[in-house]
């Protein structure tokens, strides 16, 4: 961790060093890890925006569990590297130390090459938040398999396509998971997908809920029956810097699934550089991320960069409410937590919930927190540093992507100012560019536009899988020779950063371009407001109307008079031209399980389509949209 900034004016310093000597700034970071081949000295980065076509560290070799495990055993062998702390709050909680981490990862690695697995494989990864997910991702790792997890809640219909799209060979799943007081049928879902999924050879199940399920002869094997036959010793694989090491799964404008490609060495390097820096992770803290490693937070910033820094890391296989809205705060009391990474949504939900869930819970041990997922609206923000920070946490409101493999825009949190809403900072080797909508870049302060990248970073996807072209004309043909976020930005006039949401949820009224997740700030700054989505729908008159979809702490009285005083909010905050034309309460949104806001169905919703919603299986609660349309204004 000798690559850790120690002050603003160094993160300065390293900044300007990191755009005027991109290659050796990298290649610096890099030689903190273990390689077993280097790369050549003159193919640190070779790459060009047009094909798109980027390879980093090309030549080396390594394995990204050796720099995860191996290389701590000596130093931190009894080192607690994973918390789990389950669903149920009767049930244990269970922890591995580094040593035991890498014995399970071995000997796991060693199942999977006695059912087939073999170097190139694409392995599908469908399981609950326990221990073995992150086993079963390094054991993949570990051999050279290329993961591909799938979060747990997603249908046998979306399990299917990515299973087909990546032809994966293995599944890895459960009986079961406990979410909350639901129960998912895993091996179900699975069992339904891969009815039409003829590549898969093999299925492991592990045993979670003790619940009946079908067990396929010749397919299905229990983890428990495997792990008995094989040993803990198990050579990593060697990989070059180039080769694939995860594919995962996002939304694109059409309904195929997306497979963004990371490999080994470049996104290696960068989530450790990330981790280490953002948080600024000292030795013995607890760092706990909510995410589901479903979600490449979980990826980056549960498993992989923690564990390349010898941290130790939290995973809690439940959700923030249950069984009350007190359970963060008391895993973060119960466990001394010291860094807590989390998400907008769970915080707006547990402002809903009042205080008295945080009354007498101890929360002296955080000393940072961060933000990820979204735009973190100033009143949640707020609330985050005052009731759980109690005002003394830095808060990291970071921005990156999918795509993007760690965090991109964030304070170095105590190193800096922050402020609330703003990402702030681009990290050393990452080049922000503004551009206008021809694609031309806006220098300055005081300005906003569309958020491209304009220089290669280590972590970025490579490519999409199957699909190269996707890759190219998806995030490098809007704006040659720039890599495009898909994101609005604002740069203020002290120069920091602040997302303004998806350029397709940036709305053009009356010729202005207006952020709805601006507007949705401005809501969600009335007392008795918990949460906004805004969309844009055709006006006659404007171009796009503004149609705000808003949670209060109970439905109005008075609709007429909460409509007005939060039209007056919006006028104060941003001005006349950003009222929403149509302001209608409801009970919840359409979310996915993850808590992502689908605005695709609220546009449909507010532009009258209502017989054109589409698929609303994988939301978290399908009714809330039958409600939402039977309120529509």
């Amino acid at each position: 961790m000798n690559y850790q900034i120690q002050s603003f004016a160094e993160y300065e310093e390293v900044y300007k060093y990191s755009l005027e000597n991109p290659e050796a700034f990298w290649a610096k970071i890099a030689g903190y890890y273990k390689w077993s081949c280097l790369w050549r000295e003159d193919k640190v980065l070779d790459w060009n925006f047009n094909e798109p076509n980027i390879k980093w560290f090309e030549g080396g070799k390594l394995n990204i569990t050796e720099n995860c495990l191996d290389r701590h055993l000596e130093t931190l062998g009894n080192k607690k590297a994973i918390i789990w702390e389950p669903n149920d709050t009767n049930e244990a909680t269970r922890t591995f130390t580094y040593k035991q981490l890498h014995e399970e990862v071995c000997r796991f690695a060693n199942l999977l090459k006695n059912n087939g697995a073999q170097k190139g494989d694409r392995i599908c990864i469908y399981m609950p938040m326990v221990p073995e997910l992150a086993i079963a991702v390094l054991a993949c790792a570990r051999i050279g398999a290329i993961h591909s997890v799938v979060f747990g809640g997603f249908s046998a219909a979306s399990i299917s396509d990515r299973i087909q799209d990546a032809q994966c060979n293995i599944v890895i799943t459960a009986d079961g998971a406990f979410r909350g007081a639901k129960q998912i049928p895993l091996k179900s879902i699975i069992d339904e997908a891969l009815v039409s999924c003829s590549s898969v050879k093999k299925v492991i199940v592990l045993e979670r809920t003790k619940g009946d399920i079908e067990m396929k002869p010749d397919r299905d094997v229990w983890w428990h029956d495997e792990i008995v036959k094989v040993t803990a010793d198990c050579q990593a694989e060697l990989m070059d810097a180039e080769d694939l090491l995860f594919i995962l799964y996002t939304s694109g404008s059409t309904g195929k699934p997306k497979g963004v490609v990371h490999t080994c060495g470049g996104y290696m390097v960068y989530v450790g550089y990330t981790f280490v820096n953002v948080f600024q992770y000292q030795p013995n803290e607890i760092f706990f991320c909510t995410a589901d490693i479903g979600w490449v937070t979980g990826h980056s910033y549960i498993i992989y960069g923690p564990l390349l820094n010898g941290a130790t890391t939290l995973m809690f296989e439940g959700i923030p409410n249950y069984p009350d809205a007190g359970r963060l705060w008391d895993i973060v009391a119960k466990h001394r937590v010291n860094i807590l990474y989390t998400a907008p949504t769970a915080i707006r939900s547990l402002m809903q919930s009042g205080l008295d869930f945080i009354k007498g819970k101890d929360l002296t041990t955080l000393t940072k927190l961060g933000s990820v997922g979204e735009p973190i609206n100033e009143e949640a923000w707020s609330w985050y540093h005052e009731h759980i920070g109690r005002s003394r946490c830095p808060i990291a409101d970071t921005w990156w992507q999918t795509e993007t493999g760690g965090i991109m825009i964030s304070p170095i949190v105590g190193l800096g100012v922050t402020k609330p809403g703003y990402a702030m900072f681009p990290l050393p080797g990452i080049q922000l560019v503004i551009v206008d909508d021809q694609g031309q870049e806006i220098k300055g302060n005081n300005v906003n536009g569309n958020l491209c990248i304009k220089f290669p970073w280590p972590g970025m996807l490579r490519t999409t899988y199957g699909d190269h072209e996707r890759c190219r004309l998806n995030y490098f043909s809007t704006y040659p020779n720039f890599y495009f976020t898909g994101d609005g930005c604002l740069r203020d006039s002290d120069g920091h950063y602040r997302i303004t949401g998806r350029v397709d949820d940036v709305l053009n009224v009356s010729g202005h371009r207006i952020g709805t997740a601006e507007v949705e700030n401005a809501i969600d700054m009335h007392p008795d407001v918990i949460e906004t989505a805004v969309v844009g729908y055709p006006h006659a008159i404007k171009g796009q109307g503004i149609y705000a979809f808003v949670i209060c702490k109970q439905l109005p009285k008075d609709e007429v008079n909460t409509r007005n005083e939060i039209l007056k909010i919006v006028i104060k905050e941003i001005g006349a031209i950003a009222k929403p034309d149509k302001i209608q309460f409801v009970n919840g949104l359409p979310k996915t399980r993850s808590g992502k806001i689908m605005r695709r169905i609220l546009r449909k919703i507010a532009e009258g389509e209502l017989d054109n919603i589409g698929d609303v299986t994988t939301l978290l609660d399908p009714e809330v949209v039958q409600d939402i349309k039977r309120r529509r204004l």
